[in-house]
């Protein structure tokens, strides 16, 4: 990769970060709205268009950065090769910075202040190992398809299993440190106090340091190749397959 190529995956990266937090966020301002008093068909309205908003932004993004939005995920790719640590540790504060611009858009949206820290406090024991769980969780999820050779089903998978992660845990499953950080900036139904977001950044690092050892104990054979196709095919790996594919064409010669 050259470094323009970096500086487009960067700014894939920021946009789709964004986009996340914005969905999130605003999701969670809208259902609050539609359904004032009633938290299980908030959390329901906010699940399901995070769900679906996700498996979007992966497809929309995927192809140019590999569609990670999440710290975690760049390092655990780096872990394995997939992409250098230098990368991931560029992809890092691009990832906040875009978790961050969506927070404040989602508020504008909604003719909220830019800027509204959260007094919503979330740090309890369940709420750390909720973390640990939906971070690990998501990390199998992942690399185990990227493994498997199924990558293009990661987007479907994710956006699935966040939808699910938002009830059967108790955190409503940020498993994202740049999230985190973006929504400590709106004080509405999807926000975190920052005196809470440590503990789960924390706890989300944990889930991805224990991701990596088991997923080294499941898939042995997890070459970096196969982490480079997390979370969607990268733009050449997909501009390699499109080759053969036209290769094989019967007009092909």
């Amino acid at each position: 990769m050259t470094e323009a190529a970096l500086w487009r995956r960067l700014a894939a990266e920021f946009l789709g970060s964004a986009f996340l937090a914005a969905l999130v966020i605003g999701s969670g301002i809208a259902a609050q709205r539609l359904s004032p008093g009633d938290t299980g068909l908030e959390l329901l309205e906010n699940a399901a268009a995070t769900a679906a908003g996700l498996f979007a932004i992966i497809l929309m993004f995927g192809p140019v950065s590999g569609g990670h939005f999440n710290p975690v995920v760049s390092f655990v790719d780096a872990a394995f090769g997939g992409i250098s640590w230098r990368d991931a540790a560029a992809y890092l504060p691009v990832q906040v910075a875009g978790c961050t611009a969506g927070a404040v858009a989602a508020n504008l949206m909604f003719a909220l202040p830019a800027v509204s820290i959260s007094v919503k406090h979330r740090a309890t024991a369940g709420h750390f190992l909720s973390e640990i769980i939906a971070t690990f969780g998501l990390m199998l999820v992942i690399f185990a398809l990227a493994r498997s050779g199924r990558s293009r089903s990661t987007a479907a998978a994710v956006g699935a299993y966040i939808g699910a992660a938002y009830f059967f845990t108790s955190s409503a499953s940020f498993a994202n440190p740049a999230i985190t950080v973006g929504r400590m900036f709106s004080d509405t139904f999807a926000g975190i106090a920052p005196s809470s977001a440590p503990a789960f950044i924390a706890a989300q690092i944990i889930g991805g340091v224990l991701a990596i050892a088991v997923l080294r104990m499941l898939y042995p054979g997890l070459t970096p190749a196969d982490a480079a196709e997390v979370t969607v095919p990268h733009e050449h790996a997909a501009s390699d397959a499109a080759a053969t594919a036209i290769c094989r064409l019967p007009y092909s010669r």
